[in-house]
């Protein structure tokens, strides 16, 4: 892959103690992260290859997950750790138990944490209070653990990020047009987001980014203009219209994101060989149409594979 370090230096780990948003790591800390997953991806299913024997994953899910679950436990299973299922039902936290008092208790348990949560600061909170690693699988703010996924697979398939283009369409105020805006001003990826009116990045995101693609000598623009978006773009990127805990509105941002749709009109105006993206689960229909998901173009589930192997990337990083 050639991310410029080494996997050996990769290796050790980065220096922090949590991963919590993909905006907190540095340029390096993200290479040597994607680095680190292409020599896992290489090794393949080499159950020789123990760096967390004996040691347990706690993950905490307040929300139903798929890839995140299953990749995360795979990950721990075959590294030669544990990964502990804990629902919010499970633990004392759906009785009132503080979330100070659960990071102490579990920081006695485990080696590390993953939750998948409703509320970043809930989780910026369990961080403060645990003495393990913590990881977040998924907030209303950031999905870091995607966000460096898809970095990885880009790289993967196109070999470089300067110089190319990421068109997201869609909710461009959500947790995953967030981390893709962070993630590609770390790495010198141009970023176009297509969003309604009332649905794109705050500037709180922008301004933050900002600084960091001026640095990397990348783009961030945002439009409403769906065919500015994908014109030329060398990477199309779609999530659901209504994530999960906004399905009151469902049927108003079906309307409203209704010109939003990736589709082979949209693939059209971008790059012959547009990789197409989308974190899961899709909406088939709604904001990607079978023919764009299943489609040549279309690098999903190999994404969604990737999750497993820069999730034990992560898990490495911090826990080994």
């Amino acid at each position: 892959m050639g991310i410029n370090i080494c996997v050996e230096e990769a290796m050790p780990g980065i220096k922090r103690k949590d991963l919590l948003e993909i905006g907190e790591l540095s340029k390096r800390e993200i290479l040597k992260i994607l680095s680190l997953s292409e020599s896992i991806k290489k090794r393949g299913r080499d159950l020789s290859y123990q760096p967390l024997k004996g040691k347990t994953l706690g993950m905490i899910f307040e929300k139903n997950s798929t890839r995140t679950r299953v990749s995360f436990e795979v990950a721990m299973w075959q590294l030669g750790g544990y990964g502990l299922y804990l629902n919010k039902s499970d633990l004392q936290l759906g009785r009132g138990e503080t979330i100070e008092d659960t990071a102490r208790v579990l920081s006695r348990y485990v080696d590390g944490i993953m939750i998948r949560a409703y509320h970043h600061e809930d989780v910026k909170k369990l961080a403060s209070f645990a003495s393990v690693p913590v990881i977040n699988g998924l907030t209303d703010y950031e999905h870091p653990c995607q966000a460096l996924t898809d970095l990885f697979t880009i790289y993967e398939k196109k070999k470089k990020f300067s110089g190319l283009k990421l068109a997201f369409i869609g909710d461009g105020d959500n947790n995953m047009a967030t981390s893709l805006i962070f993630g590609c001003a770390k790495v010198g990826l141009d970023i176009t987001v297509a969003s309604p009116k009332g649905y794109q990045p705050g500037k709180d995101v922008l301004n933050k980014a900002e600084k960091d693609s001026m640095m990397n000598n990348s783009k961030i623009v945002v439009t409403e203009d769906v065919m500015e978006a994908a014109e030329n773009a060398d990477v199309i990127y779609t999530d659901v219209w209504t994530s999960m805990g906004q399905e009151r509105e469902a049927e108003e941002r079906k309307k409203v994101f209704s010109g939003y749709q990736v589709n082979g009109k949209i693939l059209k105006k971008a790059k012959k060989d547009v990789m197409v993206m989308h974190c899961l689960p899709a909406h088939r229909g709604e904001e990607i149409t079978d023919e764009v998901l299943d489609g040549p173009n279309s690098v999903v589930f190999d994404q969604a594979e990737n999750r497993l192997h820069v999730q034990k990337a992560i898990l490495i990083s911090l826990m080994a």
